[in-house]
């Protein structure tokens, strides 16, 4: 039969040597004896726990949670109960536990005493608390983002790795009913009623934006129409955007749709009266250009002949106007007719050069052309002289007195290339990408006050993407400025 004071002897090791803490308590509450775990937990040594009850160590908060409980299992509703409750540390400081009661029944089912076990959790529960307040805080930012993505005025569309359509807000969802009228499969680059900005030509399957952006492309200000019927249409800009994993994997991309339509048609407005104003400023211009010439040709005073000079260089250069704008009008109507044929670039550039070299005699500019003997190339030889009149004229006109201006023309592998640089004023880097717009003039020409439309470089810009070639520019302020032209030597 097993000896009860060895029995007793071991429990009593058990409770001591328990790595949880642990404490006997009698039916009034007092702690009759505790382990050193729960001592080192709250900061008593053993013989002051021992002098109180577990209501004294308990947090006031917590202390109705754990009596209500406590009463329960006197009155033998339940044996045990477990709860998370704050104890009281002796330094003052709160220690969160996880409370395991049993109650010691005698044999006609009497309490006797209660066995306490408490687990310090503390740190686990400092851990749930953060990430709680983590979750709070990104619900938060899901629910602000959720309200942004569906009450912005920009069409927003998620695809993922595969193209596959995972999310659109309902600006989007109500746009997508003009290209596809018949709905849409959820897939990037699906054909629909999308027009390149001619009205005219249907969008292939790799120039939809979808499926671009689905390849790993990313783009700003793709512009395009949407819509079977031209009274009715929508054009739009979109911009697209990669997505990316933490190891910088691509998980799909997302895009933006703006609608522009009132933009394009204002634009279509105004060129269509650009259009129609230079038409019928051409032919009277004419008329007063060839009555002019035949005038400064008479036996005149010369001070009449004077002023007639002056009046044929300003109807001149009112000519040249009218041209310029006919030609930028002609670009939005569908693009440029060019008349091909095979030209020695040589030849053009030292005549450009030497057409020039007056007016950069008079603004005290070194002009001077490095070309080879001969050059050809197949390209429209009219537009080509607008292209070097517009680019040599303006490095003599943004040069200071006493500067230079090159013009250099180069063979490459299946291209010719003509650079013209200048000693200039130079262009600030946040215009750069600007000087090609239409009517558009730097912030050094308009405090300078130096003359010019602001077509000259968006026409450059015109016949060269004609001819299928590149123009770009390198500039430098207070360095000087460099175009180059790069044009196939057989296009079209």
């Amino acid at each position: 039969m097993e000896d009860p004071t060895e029995s007793s002897d071991l429990w009593r090791l058990t409770l001591e040597y328990s790595p949880v803490g642990m404490a006997l308590v009698d039916l009034d509450g007092r702690l009759l004896l505790v382990n050193r775990a729960l001592s080192e937990m709250l900061g008593y040594d053993v013989e002051t726990l021992t002098r109180r009850d577990f209501q004294q160590i308990t947090h006031p908060d917590d202390l109705d949670t754990d009596l209500q409980q406590f009463h329960r299992a006197l009155d033998g509703e339940i044996d045990s109960y477990r709860l998370r409750k704050r104890y009281l540390h002796a330094e003052g400081h709160e220690v969160w536990g996880d409370l395991s009661v049993a109650v010691v029944r005698g044999p006609e089912r009497q309490p006797l005493y209660f066995i306490s076990q408490i687990l310090d959790v503390s740190e686990q529960h400092e851990y749930e608390q953060r990430l709680q307040e983590a979750k709070a805080e990104i619900e938060h930012e899901r629910n602000a983002l959720e309200a942004i993505f569906e009450t912005v005025s920009v069409g927003l569309l998620l695809i993922d790795a595969e193209g596959r359509y995972e999310r659109m807000n309902r600006q989007h969802e109500e746009t997508m009913r003009l290209p596809f009228p018949d709905g849409h499969d959820g897939r990037a680059g699906q054909l629909g009623h999308v027009y390149h900005l001619d009205g005219k030509t249907l969008m292939k399957r790799e120039e939809m934006p979808s499926y671009r952006a689905a390849q790993g492309e990313e783009f700003d200000d793709y512009a395009y129409w949407a819509g079977s019927d031209p009274l009715t249409r929508a054009a739009f800009s979109t911009s697209a955007r990669q997505v990316r994993g933490p190891n910088g994997e691509r998980l799909g991309a997302a895009l933006a749709y703006q609608e522009i339509t009132e933009l394009m048609r204002a634009m279509q407005v105004k060129d269509e009266f650009v259009s129609s104003v230079s038409h019928e400023l051409r032919t009277p211009l004419t008329s007063v250009l060839g009555h002019l010439e035949m005038l400064v040709e008479e036996d005149l005073p010369p001070s009449v002949a004077t002023q007639l000079r002056v009046v044929q260089r300003n109807a001149a250069r009112l000519g040249a106007l009218v041209a310029d704008l006919l030609l930028v009008a002609q670009v939005g109507e569908g693009g440029l007719r060019l008349q091909r044929r095979k030209v020695d670039l040589s030849a053009l550039v030292r005549e450009a050069v030497e057409s020039a070299r007056p007016s950069a005699g008079q603004a005290q500019v070194a002009l001077r052309a490095d070309v080879p003997d001969r050059l050809e190339a197949v390209l429209d030889e009219q537009r080509i002289r607008q292209v070097l009149d517009n680019l040599v004229s303006n490095a003599v006109k943004y040069s200071r007195p006493g500067g230079r201006a090159t013009v250099s023309l180069r063979q490459r592998p299946d291209a010719v290339e003509i650079e013209v640089s200048d000693t200039g004023i130079g262009i600030p880097a946040d215009e750069t990408e600007r000087v090609f717009s239409r009517f558009f003039r730097g912030g050094h020409a308009l405090t300078q006050q130096i003359s010019g439309t602001g077509l000259g470089l968006n026409i450059v810009s015109s016949i060269v993407a004609a001819h299928e070639g590149t123009v770009s520019l390198e500039s430098e302020v207070g360095v000087g400025s460099t175009f180059r032209v790069t044009l196939p030597r057989r296009s079209g």
